[in-house]
C-alpha cells in the first residue's frame, strides 16, 4: 500500500513527511551555511516541489518514502534560488521573514547559495543514477537562463507573451518539471509515464508563476511575505501587466513608462488599478486555467490511482485566489 493510500490520509501527509526530514536529517559539512538554510527552511514555504517528486514517484508504483532526499533536494535546489535572487534583486524579506542578505551579508549569502548547489550535486552524482544528475543540472542551467531573460526583460513594455511564457518556463517550469521527471524515474515509471510527469510539472510551473505575478498585484504583503508590488517596483513585465499593455488604451502605456522610466514609487497603486481596469487580472486567471487544464491533460497516460488526484488537486489549487 503506497504512503497517500494508507490510513494516515491523503498527499498532505508529504508535506508533514518532508517538513520532517528538513528538522531532524537535514545538514551540510559547513555548520554557518546549514544555520542559514535552516533559518530560511523554518520560515515556511508550500514546498510543492518535493510534494511533486513524491507523488510522481508514487503514480509510478515507487515507494515516496525512499526518496525523501531526492524530494528535499529539490527544494533546496529552490532555496539557494531564492538566496541568490535575494542578493540580485536586494530584497529586504522573504516568506515574511528578513532576507538571507540582511542578516548574513551578501558575501555570504551568494557563497551559501553556491555551497548548496554543489553539495546538492556532489550527493545526487554519488547516490542517484543517470539520468537524474543530468536532468538537474540542465535544469539549474535553465534557471539561470530564465534569471537572465528576465534581468534583459526589465522595462520591455513591448515584451511578447511567447517571450514571458520562455522565461517562466526556465525560470520556475523547469524546477518543477524536473521534480516530478526525477520523481517518476525513481519510482520506475514507464518512459511515457516520464515524459507525462515532466510535461505536467513544467505547465504546472508555468501556470504556478503566473499565479505568483498576479499575487504580486492583489495580495498584501503579510500574505505574500514579501511586499506587494515588488515586481513592478523592479520593472520585471509580469503576465497581469502584459496583458493589461495590449489590451490597454495609450494613457495606460505612458503611465507605466513614466513609472519605469522614473520610479516614483507612489504610482504603484495607479498602476495596479490600471491593470485591474485594463483586464490584465481576467486575461492572467484565463491564463492561469489554460495551463493548469494542460497540466492536467498531462496525466492522461498515469493510470488511476490516488496519486494522479492528488497531482491534479495540487494543479486546481492554483486556481484559487
Amino acid at each position: 500500500m503506497s504512503l497517500v493510500d494508507s490510513a494516515h490520509g491523503t498527499h498532505d501527509d508529504l508535506h508533514t513527511l518532508v517538513e520532517g526530514f528538513f528538522r531532524s536529517t537535514f545538514s551540510t559539512d559547513n555548520p554557518l551555511i546549514t544555520e542559514a538554510i535552516k533559518r530560511m527552511l523554518a520560515a515556511g514555504g508550500k514546498r510543492l516541489r518535493p510534494r511533486v517528486t513524491l507523488l510522481a514517484t508514487d503514480a509510478c508504483g515507487g515507494d515516496p518514502v525512499e526518496q525523501l532526499h531526492l524530494a528535499a533536494y529539490m527544494e533546496l535546489i529552490h532555496v539557494a534560488t531564492l538566496i541568490h535572487d535575494d542578493v540580485v534583486d536586494h530584497a529586504l524579506t522573504r516568506r515574511g521573514v528578513n532576507a538571507t542578505a540582511v542578516d548574513y551579508g551578501n558575501r555570504v549569502s551568494v557563497l551559501a547559495g553556491d555551497y548548496l548547489f554543489a553539495w546538492i550535486f556532489k550527493n545526487v552524482t554519488v547516490h542517484y543514477p543517470h539520468p537524474v544528475p543530468n536532468i538537474l543540472s540542465a535544469t539549474l542551467a535553465d534557471i539561470c537562463d530564465g534569471e537572465v531573460l528576465q534581468l534583459r526583460a526589465l522595462g520591455d513594455l513591448d515584451l511578447p507573451f511567447e517571450a514571458y511564457v520562455e522565461i517562466a518556463r526556465k525560470k520556475t517550469g523547469s524546477l518543477f518539471a524536473a521534480s516530478a521527471e526525477c520523481g517518476a524515474i525513481m519510482g520506475g515509471g514507464a518512459p511515457v509515464e516520464i515524459a507525462a510527469l515532466h510535461d505536467f510539472g513544467e505547465s504546472f510551473g508555468i501556470a504556478f508563476q503566473m499565479r505568483d505575478d498576479m499575487l504580486d498585484v492583489i495580495a498584501d504583503e503579510r500574505s505574500l511575505g514579501k511586499p506587494a508590488g515588488n515586481d513592478l517596483a523592479e520593472r520585471k513585465m509580469t503576465i497581469p501587466l502584459i496583458s493589461a499593455l495590449a489590451a490597454g488604451g495609450g494613457a495606460f502605456r505612458a503611465l507605466v513608462r513614466r513609472f519605469y522610466d522614473q520610479g516614483a514609487p507612489d504610482a504603484i497603486p495607479a498602476i495596479i488599478d490600471g491593470i485591474e481596469r485594463e483586464g490584465g487580472l481576467a486575461a492572467t486567471r484565463t491564463q492561469i486555467a489554460r495551463f493548469v487544464e494542460r497540466a492536467k491533460d498531462a496525466l492522461e497516460p498515469i493510470g488511476p490511482c490516488s496519486a494522479k488526484k492528488g497531482l491534479a488537486k495540487l494543479a486546481d489549487a492554483l486556481l484559487a485566489y
